[in-house]
């Protein structure tokens, strides 16, 4: 009877999440991926559905992805597209989620296992939450992004809104979207903050892992030194 009760449970809380989390995914290594996935499975709070967004992934690694993923069938949902960019994929990840809350997963990250549940609890103060996180970094500049009104200068990391560090109610990720350009996040949080309360928290329950290559941080950084050693040299 038990066991009963657990599955039908489990599947109360797939047809009902509190949370829907999104991870979009592109071409990124699977040890990655899973290591993403994994923290989500091992949250305190278990009320939630992860949507996981193959955003046109090559096919050995889709494959990869998708054989992962079915083995969590109650727990995790599965989409795949042609390439289309994280931001929207994210709105389409959005449009096909049923939390009554939202956030957001980099796949090249990780959730500690308190996560969610700290999240929440900011709820009772705010629409939208962004929080500060746990960084790694290999040296001290990895803490610098360039700034979005001037790509030419470096912000702290912790001066930033991070994408997915995102945490709200459907109302809120419902009535806006996000587009695809760099600072997406600080501009959708921008356009929450005229409606609706939002916070900046120090949780620093996400993890970020800094640079990974490829990043529009990482491409812009690079842009940015190959500008300044052309000088010195003209």
């Amino acid at each position: 009877m038990g066991l009963i009760l657990q599955r039908l449970y489990l599947k109360y809380m797939f047809l009902f999440p509190r949370i829907s989390i999104l991870l979009s995914v592109y071409d990124t290594s699977f040890v990655l991926v899973k290591r993403a996935i994994d923290s989500v499975l091992r949250q305190d709070l278990q009320n939630f559905e992860l949507i996981f967004i193959d955003d046109g992934s090559h096919a050995a690694l889709a494959h990869e992805y998708a054989d992962y993923v079915k083995l969590f069938p109650e727990k995790i949902k599965y989409l795949r597209h042609t390439n289309c960019g994280q931001s929207e994929s994210i709105n389409r990840g959005i449009a096909w989620s049923r939390g009554e809350y939202i956030t957001i997963l980099d796949a090249d990250d990780e959730f500690k296992p308190n996560h969610l549940s700290l999240c929440m609890a900011e709820m009772a103060f705010a629409d939208l939450i962004a929080s500060h996180t746990e960084t790694v970094v290999d040296e001290e500049a990895d803490y610098y992004v360039p700034d979005r009104h001037d790509n030419s200068k470096v912000i702290h990391v912790d001066d930033c809104i991070l994408f997915a560090t995102l945490f709200g109610k459907r109302q809120v990720f419902s009535q806006y979207s996000f587009n695809n350009t760099y600072a997406a996040d600080a501009r959708f949080y921008e356009q929450a903050a005229r409606e609706y309360i939002v916070r900046k928290v120090d949780l620093r329950s996400y993890v970020y892992y800094r640079n990974i290559p490829g990043s529009i941080c990482s491409v812009l950084k690079q842009a940015k030194y190959k500008e300044s050693m052309q000088a010195q040299l003209s």
